[in-house]
């Protein structure tokens, strides 16, 4: 199947590619995506997919919103991710540190619209922790000091094999093909 995928991030490109490997995934090429300043993932990855849609009217559009959800900061930076701060991993950290409670999660919702107009969905939902330090050189993002339940390296050190499979993004991607 082929889709254009609603998003100017070459790494998320690259990890829904991944994430869906029978989908022969391109860009948009578009430069004037809508402000994210809906009030919840979908309403954000929504609008994406149909600013995607009155680009490349006959096409698939996938479009997605992601953030990082910190049980410490009541649920904060969560659909603001992108515009918390100029860098979030340091400010995390700092905010952070000395506080014991370091749940997080990353939350990924999905929308694809048919050529049809038809709209499908799938949220991902990747639960763990925040690490006290950066660590690992892949990924992107806020991979580098999360830690996924279960596991005792961040994301950033688990590789882009594992975020094929285990990602926020992985398991939306799962979630809209079983949708479809």
């Amino acid at each position: 199947m082929r889709a254009l995928l609603a998003s100017g991030n070459p790494s998320k490109l690259r990890e829904f590619r991944a994430a869906l490997p029978d989908w022969q995934l391109e860009p948009l090429g578009a430069d004037d995506y809508p402000p994210e300043d809906g009030a919840t993932y979908v309403e954000n990855a929504r609008g994406k997919a149909r600013h995607g849609r009155s680009v490349a009217p006959g096409d698939w559009i996938l479009a997605d919103d992601s953030g990082i959800e910190v049980a410490a900061l009541g649920g904060a930076p969560g659909i603001a991710t992108a515009r918390w701060a100029a860098d979030g991993v340091a400010h995390l950290l700092e905010v952070l540190d000395g506080v014991d409670d370091r749940r997080a999660r990353y939350v990924c919702e999905l929308v694809a619209l048919s050529p049809e107009g038809r709209e499908h969905r799938g949220t991902g939902i990747l639960e763990g922790t925040i690490a006290a330090a950066r660590s690992g050189a892949g990924g992107f993002g806020y991979d580098p000091i999360f830690v996924p339940a279960g596991e005792t390296r961040t994301v950033a050190e688990l590789g882009d094999g594992w975020k094929a499979v285990n990602s926020h993004r992985a398991l939306a991607a799962g979630a809209l093909l079983a949708a479809i």
